[in-house]
């Protein structure tokens, strides 16, 4: 076959083409030359040039009646935007392409077939412009894709419509908005051999954690049928995180946590489609209910999807947004596309606004949170974009799910929520582009929702976002960490809500000295575990069905409690990875276990469930050492198989030293067995029995937590809930700080270490200095007091500093004398 003019097939592309073929057919070139040898499947395609783009304008006289209509735009209110673009668009269709394009086209399409075995090969046909896919901005659905195409002439007419969506009205103006000319944008078009994804799967990669910018994390998003679906965010796909560090290990599962979506809907081709029209490829299906309960990959199929995206990444040098499919005839996994993450790809600044929300109002809808911020305002029910003039600057839009149509409404809004979507959808994307809070998948938001009313959109309470009714207060609070400096004594977080993990990595630390599991138990496992394990004594067919609901494609509800608490437990330890992870047992009261799902059949009622059967007393009882357990086998999971070994686990409310020696026998009995694979056991020190024995602890235990609230109430005597009473309440009493000096003082004496968790420390400068002066080894804090402590503990290790030189110089001074 002669050299071709116009076409060069992937074989003849790098990533250096950008000028000649995009950015997308370079990445797909470069991809294509780098990676199959490597066994990471791309499939066999070619680029029609930018040149024959710029050839097509020349033949047909189009570029001064197109630069006309350009500057004819109205580029401050583009109240003639629609007008232009379909004027433009018109004249490209109605254009004839040269013969010796019309030509090579041909000549490439046979080719491409006969090097598959096929004839006549399906094709998906994609717009790749020339200044696509840059760092600074994602042209990711601004232009054209068309899939299932087939024949000369579909190619052909498929290749035009790439041409005329340069002029789309969402691409011309996204290129004003980010200041591309349209003198510096020119098109090639991708032919592709198409995966048969709609007999399979299809899905998004993002090689970074899109929210947060944590490196340490692949993010996959995975449907049934085509990954259009996703791309649009016409339905809520299934989500795997894969941690980076243990990717490779084959000893290690490296899946933190997987979630499957509703999948509502499946993209597939229109089989025997005779029309030479472009549009009428595909159909979108409901998903049949079962499917929509499966997985659309298995295990391994992620793992290797990860690691494949991994090497991209490496390769490129950045974070990634690939897109894969996996073909369901020959059952292989293929990259399609891949372009740079553009968001937290740029450089970050090291200031962090922190909202909170300061009164909640009645809960309407929630969904997947994008942002971590907080919107009130109007909402804007909007069903169809054409009626996007209708939201008006600072409302809330409230639709089913966006595609790029929406781009130039999108901009308006104050926050979007939408009904369908992932944090991969065209929606989520372009929120994160704008710096606008967004609220996705909440299944139901435009039926309980009523354009008028007053809401507060909050994504500041973690990954789950809440749509409040009302106006309701929030507060922002700055923290700059670029000039706070890590003192020698360790600050750690306290943290219950494991989708903040990556997040607050991210704050100045060394780890985190308290993760409490009930908020995983309460919020995401929800039932009682031993509903789970003796299920037989839940009586209430309603609370059995919503116990049936949660554990739906879980066989044992045994395993569901295990999986869902290691997957929470797991995104703490990966996002401080390798930093100490202290990881408490759950430390409910039997009233707060009794408010979990079917609890009511199993726990006591007490009349001080305070100082009741709570902690390390309930894990070797007969009465709950099955719950127990569970527990035990989540961390087995998370340190063994996923390879976590930064958890410490602490034992809470531990009363006696016999009760410390049940614990650390039980455990054993239940595979976590002290110091084996580096296993360390903490207590936590809040009973004064704690301190009074505490060499005895000590022998026993490999660190102490000193859990200040509680001993302050147990040394004073004083419910801390107590209004009449809480005046009386002080960390700083003499009892207390006399208490917590004996511990350090016992901590160090039997080379243990020991921290402290509470809210004091930040809150009262004297205290941290206290702690300080008694040489503690580290001090947790609430990620929101967690900067005024790491400033406390700085001022006190210099006063105390300053105290040693000053002896050290009156020292000197004597021995002069």
């Amino acid at each position: 076959m002669k050299n071709l003019k116009h076409i060069l097939f992937f074989n003849q592309i790098s990533k250096n083409d950008i000028s000649k073929v995009g950015g997308k057919n370079a990445s797909i070139g470069e991809m294509y030359n780098q990676f199959n040898p490597l066994g990471i499947n791309i499939p066999n395609g070619f680029a029609v040039t930018a040149d024959s783009y710029r050839l097509f304008r020349q033949t047909n006289n189009l570029g001064k009646p197109i630069n006309d209509l350009l500057n004819s735009l109205d580029t401050t209110h583009y109240h003639n935007l629609a007008e232009v673009g379909k004027a433009v668009r018109d004249l490209i269709m109605k254009g004839i392409f040269p013969k010796e394009i019309i030509e090579e086209i041909s000549q490439a399409y046979e080719q491409l077939s006969n090097d598959c075995g096929i004839d006549k090969i399906n094709v998906a046909v994609r717009s790749s412009a020339t200044s696509e896919d840059l760092p600074s901005a994602s042209f990711a659905g601004q232009m054209e894709s068309f899939l299932n195409i087939n024949g000369k002439k579909q190619v052909l007419d498929a290749i035009k419509r790439c041409f005329a969506s340069l002029f789309t009205d969402r691409a011309i103006k996204y290129r004003y908005d980010m200041g591309f000319e349209e003198k510096d944008i020119a098109i090639s078009v991708g032919i592709q051999q198409m995966v048969r994804s709609d007999k399979a799967s299809a899905g998004i990669v993002f090689t970074i954690d899109p929210d947060t910018g944590f490196n340490n994390a692949i993010i996959i998003n995975s449907c049934w049928g085509l990954g259009e679906n996703i791309v649009k965010g016409s339905i809520t796909p299934d989500e795997w995180v894969v941690f980076k560090p243990t990717l490779f290990d084959t000893n290690i599962n490296p899946i933190l946590k997987k979630q499957c979506g509703r999948k509502e809907y499946t993209m597939l081709y229109a089989e025997n489609s005779k029309s030479s029209s472009a549009k009428k490829t595909t159909i979108n299906i409901e998903t049949y209910h079962k499917k929509q309960n499966e997985f659309s990959l298995s295990n391994d199929e992620v793992i290797q999807l990860a690691k494949w995206c991994y090497k991209i990444e490496q390769h490129y040098g950045k974070a990634m947004d690939i897109e894969w499919a996996k073909d369901g005839f020959n059952n292989q996994l293929y990259i399609v596309q891949a372009r740079p993450e553009t968001v937290h790809g740029k450089e970050k600044k090291q200031v962090k606004k922190v909202f909170t929300l300061k009164e909640k109002g009645k809960l309407l809808a929630k969904g997947i949170a994008l942002g971590d911020q907080i919107a009130s305002g109007k909402a804007r029910i909007i069903n169809n974009p054409k009626d996007g003039y209708q939201l008006q600057q600072g409302e809330i839009l409230v639709t089913d799910f966006t595609n790029p149509d929406w781009d130039p409404i999108m901009k308006k809004a104050s926050a979007i929520i939408t009904n369908k979507g992932g944090r991969t959808s065209h929606a989520a994307i372009v929120a994160r582009e704008l710096g606008t809070i967004a609220i996705v998948g909440t299944c139901n938001a435009t039926e309980i929702i009523k354009t008028g009313q007053e809401i507060t959109v909050s994504c500041a309470e973690g990954k789950e976002g809440n749509v409040y009714e009302g106006l309701l207060k929030w507060e922002i609070k700055e923290q700059d960490f670029s000039l706070l400096k890590m003192p020698r004594t360790n600050p750690m977080l306290i943290l219950a809500d494991p989708d903040r993990a990556f997040e607050l990595s991210q704050y100045p630390n060394q780890g985190v000295g308290l993760m409490r599991i009930e908020f995983a138990i309460s919020n995401t496992i929800k039932i009682h575990p031993l509903a789970l394990i003796e299920s037989e004594k839940v009586i209430d067919k309603n609370i059995f069905y919503e116990i049936e609901a949660l554990t739906k494609g879980y066989h044992d509800g045994k395993k569901y409690f295990v999986d869902k608490l290691a997957e929470a437990v797991s995104m703490v330890a990966a996002a401080f990875y390798p930093k100490d992870v202290i990881v408490r047992m759950s430390d409910f009261k039997s009233n707060e276990y009794a408010n979990l799902i079917g609890g009511k059949y199993f726990e006591p009622s007490e009349e001080n469930p305070m100082i009741g059967f709570r902690g390390a007393s309930r894990y070797y009882s007969d009465f709950y050492r099955k719950g127990f357990a569970l527990e035990c086998e989540a961390m087995k999971k998370v340190r063994n198989e996923m390879g976590m070994t930064n958890v410490k686990l602490m034992i809470p409310f531990c009363r006696t030293v016999e009760e410390g020696e049940k614990v650390i026998a039980e455990m054993a009995i239940n595979g976590l067995i002290q110091m084996e694979n580096d296993l360390e056991i903490y207590v936590m020190v809040e009973i004064p029995s704690n301190v009074l024995l505490a060499d005895e602890f000590a022998k026993l235990f490999d660190g102490f937590s000193i859990g200040s609230n509680d001993l302050t109430q147990l040394t004073l005597g004083l419910d801390r809930d107590s209004t009449l009473v809480s005046y009386l309440f002080s960390e700083q009493n003499p009892a207390v700080t006399q208490l917590i000096t004996k511990t350090i003082i016992a901590a160090k004496r039997n080379k243990i270490k020991v921290g402290l968790c509470g809210q004091a420390p930040s809150d009262i400068p004297e205290f941290t200095q206290f702690l300080v002066k008694e040489g503690i080894n580290n001090i947790s804090f609430n990620p929101d007091a967690l900067m005024k402590g790491i400033e406390n503990i700085l001022k006190a290790e210099n006063l105390k500093k300053e105290k040693h030189i000053n002896t050290i110089n009156l020292l000197s001074h004597g021995n002069i004398i």
